[in-house]
């Protein structure tokens, strides 16, 4: 088998293991009406069961990162795989709403393993063109995958009802056997700073629940604020103690890993966003789950499309031109989304829908490749991990607004306010220490 056609198969398996996981996104926010309903909830009630979800997703990725560095990548990839399976399980059987929070926290936790761990497969068996191409139909199929949950969710919603919805990322176990020769098994053995990983994992959990906390009340802005205010001189100081620990400064102190990484988390946040908005304006108007999942069948073709054009444009632009590019296509959807909110045509929140998976699957890939690129290959998996930490917080900052500020500005208004988000993204790229990325499978200054 030549390099090209092994990416090409570790690719998809890893696009569909990646989308899997998405799916405990994309599938319930289609089953969230049914869930509020069921359960007695508003609708930014209901928003907690993505925001936690995509929550921990952000939070514990870069532990998968820095495991990968000290053990290899197929153990912990076991066991996250095997978290994200038995928290669906738990989730689909839990009696009240605080055990169904429980369980899609651990559900997330175990869904975290797979955006970091799966890049990194791909970052350290492939390099050049094919490591981009390979990056670019990991997030196609990811992509693709991913919107077409809204329509899975809303079938066996439709069938089986929302707690079978839940249950959906165990389908992610059986991509374990067909991926296992490919996972490395080795890594460095240096210690991992747990300490330093709840530092940041507490920090990042903060901002989420602040941004949440119109919609869930006093309570959680203290928690959010006493978090943020707490956490972030608590990881500078520990960063300066423990230079080689959770955030190595080689990575922290690297312009292209952190302007990359804080750019591009808008994307995700408009991605999240929208999954929550779209269903809920839609069924508002009398539309069904599965109704809503149809809509959104173009998305994933536009999910299927996006290797054709983010490998040659990632070869051709480079990371931080295509990242801006992502950024700008993000922000136009969600002022597109809103305007379909506002006035109710489904026709503008499908188109913001495709534009935003189109934003998705050159965005992904331009942020792995830029750091993948960036850094040595010690700390690639860290650095990936912290890359993807602050990518996933975004969709956790994303669907809160929608779900906390939505309540309490209006849906168009909250997506408005989120797209300014993407356009300061690009605005930061403009570095010359990030332009120095552009070089595909090249290092960058640092």
């Amino acid at each position: 088998m030549t390099p090209a056609s092994d990416a090409r198969r570790v690719a998809v398996l890893v696009g569909v293991l990646f989308g899997l996981a998405g799916m405990g996104s994309s599938s319930v926010a289609v089953a969230l009406p049914a869930l509020a309903s069921d359960l007695g909830l508003t609708t930014g009630e209901s928003a907690w069961v993505i925001s936690l979800y995509a929550l921990m997703l952000a939070v514990a990725t870069a532990v998968y990162g820095r495991l990968s560095d000290l053990v290899g990548i197929r153990l912990p990839l076991l066991v996250g795989v095997g978290m994200m399976t038995v928290g669906a399980v738990l989730g689909a059987v839990a009696p009240t709403f605080e055990l169904l929070l429980v369980a899609r926290l651990l559900q997330g936790a175990g869904a975290a393993s797979v955006p970091t761990l799966g890049v990194a497969v791909i970052s350290s068996r492939y390099t050049g063109r094919v490591r981009a191409g390979a990056l670019g139909r990991v997030a196609g199929v990811t992509a693709a995958l991913s919107c077409l949950g809204p329509l899975a969710g809303g079938g066996v919603e439709n069938l089986l009802g929302w707690r079978a919805v839940i249950a959906l990322p165990i389908l992610g176990v059986l991509m374990m056997p067909l991926l296992w020769r490919a996972l490395p098994t080795q890594g460095s053995g240096a210690r991992l700073d747990l300490f330093g990983a709840l530092l940041v994992a507490a920090t990042a959990s903060g901002l989420v629940l602040l941004v949440q906390s119109p919609a869930a009340g006093v309570g959680v802005a203290v928690a959010g604020a006493l978090l943020l205010l707490l956490g972030v001189p608590s990881v500078v100081a520990w960063v300066r103690r423990r230079p080689d620990g959770f955030l190595p400064v080689s990575v922290i102190r690297n312009a292209v890993v952190v302007r990359s990484a804080v750019a591009a988390s808008a994307i995700p946040a408009a991605w999240f966003a929208l999954l929550i908005a779209i269903p809920a304006v839609l069924v508002a108007r009398g539309w069904e789950p599965w109704h809503v999942g149809l809509a959104l069948v173009p998305s994933a073709a536009t999910g299927l499309l996006a290797p054709r054009y983010a490998g040659p444009a990632l070869v051709r632009f480079g990371p931080t031109k295509s990242l801006a590019l992502s950024g700008i296509t993000a922000a136009v959807s969600l002022a597109v989304a809103a305007a379909g909110a506002a006035t109710g045509s489904a026709i503008l929140l499908v188109l913001a829908v495709v534009a935003v998976t189109g934003s998705f699957g050159l965005g992904q890939p331009a942020l792995m490749a830029a750091v993948g690129s960036s850094v040595d290959e010690a700390v690639r998996g860290v650095a990936l991990g912290v890359a993807t930490l602050m990518f996933l917080v975004g969709g956790g900052v994303g669907s809160a607004v929608v779900g906390g500020l939505g309540e309490a500005l209006g849906m168009p208004e909250s997506l408005l306010l989120l797209a300014i988000l993407p356009i300061l993204g690009a605005l930061l790229l403009t570095g010359r220490s990030v332009r120095g990325a552009d070089r595909v499978g090249s290092p960058a200054p640092r």
